[in-house]
This record gives structure tokens, C-alpha cells and sequence, in this order.
């Protein structure tokens, strides 16, 4: 049975109920997700051939501490970065390292701030110089299959109609939906209920109602949808070491539909987009 709380009432602990905010609680996290926003626009002219992921790792963690924040990521569970940065078959969790980027790969940037106590957490692709038409294409698809998950919500439609809108239209592009990961409750807590599946029938998972918060963050592959985690516990691979990419934003259901949080303020959010000036 899915039951829904008061977050001013909720215990700051995942409990499986579902909390429901009110307009000082979106005010809170209108902030944290925009510094998230304004970080990934940030990141857009930095990533280029030859840089690694583990500087990109440092500029966030720097941004966060100029602004007031700090990384979620980091010291979660034992992980030891500020981002993840996911490279061509990495699905999500890719940990930052030494490596330098090469001319042609794409590689997902996952940032998570924690500001006065609330989390904003977006995703978003970046092409590392030149890239083939193939992962162009992928790029595209999966962000319009995000774009499709957030018209889907709304009050009183259930979150299956989030999954639907994903699924369907991947799949009709020839792609693939990664079922082993999903989107989450999002607020204090950085995981919450309920869990955002990005497949699904329109009549799956609990009701839609105002004053809930989440991330939507399918994961497309251009290949077959099965992953598997590496030996360090974190990395995610497709299995047949197809393409992913992963598109995230954190949306606030309201009266009449949603709010996307995290939004870039410059709209760079989207693909196809030249690097900020």
C-alpha cells in the first residue's frame, strides 16, 4: 500500500511513504537544483579531448564550495568523488580518474549539490569534440525520451505513464530502456520514495500528486538493455558494450503538471548545442 506524508512531518529517513512538499520546500529546491544547473553550463566549454574526468571532478567540487555547497556524491556510501562521469558504454557510476577524454567519445556528467539542506541533482551528455552520428543520435533520442517522461507528469496520472512515455518511444527509435536503474524521490533526502522505473504501462506505480518531488533519468542504449557493475561496485556497463546515455532532471509536481528544477539557465541543457561562449 503506497501512502503519502506531510514532509514537514516525515522523518528524514527513506520509510517507503511518500513525502509531499509545499511552496518553501519548491523555493528550496528551485536553489539547490539551479546551482546544479549553473554547474553543468559551467562544465560545457571544460570538457574537450584531452582533459580528465578527475579535473572535471575537482572544478565541481570547487564550484559547490564557492556557492555554499556541497557534492552529495561525495563520501556516499564509500564513493570518493564529487560527479560521476560516465564514458560511451558506461551506463551511470562512472567513477572520475586520470584518463584523459578522446576526440569522439561522449561521456554524462552527474551533479549533485546539497544546498541549505536540499539536493539538486541533474544529468546531462556532453560530446568530447567531434562525435560520430550515431552517438549524436542517441544523444537526441534520449533526451526527447526525458523530455516525453516530464509532459507525462501531472496530477492523478500514475508514474507507470512516466515510464511509458520513456519506453515507447525509445523503443520505436530501435533503442534500448536500462531497467536496472531509476529515477527517485528527491528533497532532504537524496534517495527517496518512490522510485521512477522508465518503462512501464500508463496504469503501473503509485498515484501522481502536487507538492511531489523526483528525478527523471532514463538510461538508452543503442544496443541491448542489459548492464552489468565492475568489480569496483560503482560502474555500470552495457553488456554488449553498446552506446548509453542518461538525461536527468529533477521535477516538482504542481496543480496542473510539473516544475523542472534543474533547468540550465543558459539552455544548454539539450543536445546539438555549441559550447557556451
Amino acid at each position: 500500500m503506497v501512502t503519502y506524508i506531510d514532509a514537514a512531518s516525515a522523518p528524514l529517513k527513506n520509510t517507503g511513504q511518500i513525502r509531499l512538499y509545499g511552496p518553501d520546500d519548491f523555493e528550496g529546491m528551485r536553489k539547490a537544483c539551479q546551482l546544479t544547473a549553473r554547474c553543468l553550463d559551467a562544465l560545457v566549454p571544460i570538457v574537450q579531448p584531452g582533459v580528465t574526468t578527475n579535473a572535471i571532478d575537482r572544478f565541481v567540487f570547487e564550484f559547490g564550495m564557492d556557492n555554499g555547497a556541497l557534492p552529495a556524491t561525495l563520501n556516499y556510501r564509500g564513493y570518493t568523488k564529487s560527479c560521476c562521469t560516465s564514458i560511451n558504454h558506461v551506463v551511470c557510476h562512472g567513477i572520475p580518474n586520470d584518463k584523459p577524454l578522446r576526440e569522439g567519445e561522449i561521456v554524462n556528467i552527474d551533479v549533485t549539490y546539497v544546498l541549505d539542506g536540499w539536493h539538486g541533482d541533474s544529468s546531462r551528455m556532453y560530446p568530447v569534440g567531434e562525435i560520430k552520428r550515431a552517438a549524436e543520435r542517441l544523444m537526441e533520442i534520449t533526451h526527447a525520451t526525458l523530455m516525453l517522461g516530464i509532459r507525462a507528469v501531472k496530477p492523478g496520472a500514475r508514474i507507470g505513464a512516466i515510464g511509458d512515455a520513456i519506453q515507447s518511444f525509445a523503443e520505436a527509435e530501435r533503442c534500448s530502456v536500462v531497467r536496472d536503474f531509476c529515477g527517485h524521490g528527491l528533497g532532504r533526502l537524496f534517495h527517496d520514495a518512490p522510485n521512477i522505473v522508465h518503462y512501464g504501462r500508463p496504469e503501473d506505480g503509485p498515484e501522481m500528486r502536487e507538492g511531489m518531488i523526483f528525478t527523471i533519468e532514463p538510461m538508452i542504449n543503442l544496443g541491448r538493455p542489459h548492464v552489468k557493475v565492475l568489480s569496483d561496485g560503482w560502474t555500470a556497463v552495457t553488456r554488449d558494450r553498446s552506446l548509453s546515455a542518461q538525461y536527468e532532471h529533477t521535477v516538482g509536481v504542481t496543480r496542473d503538471g510539473c516544475e523542472i528544477f534543474t533547468l540550465s539557465p543558459a539552455g544548454l541543457d539539450r543536445p546539438g548545442l555549441p559550447p557556451a561562449p
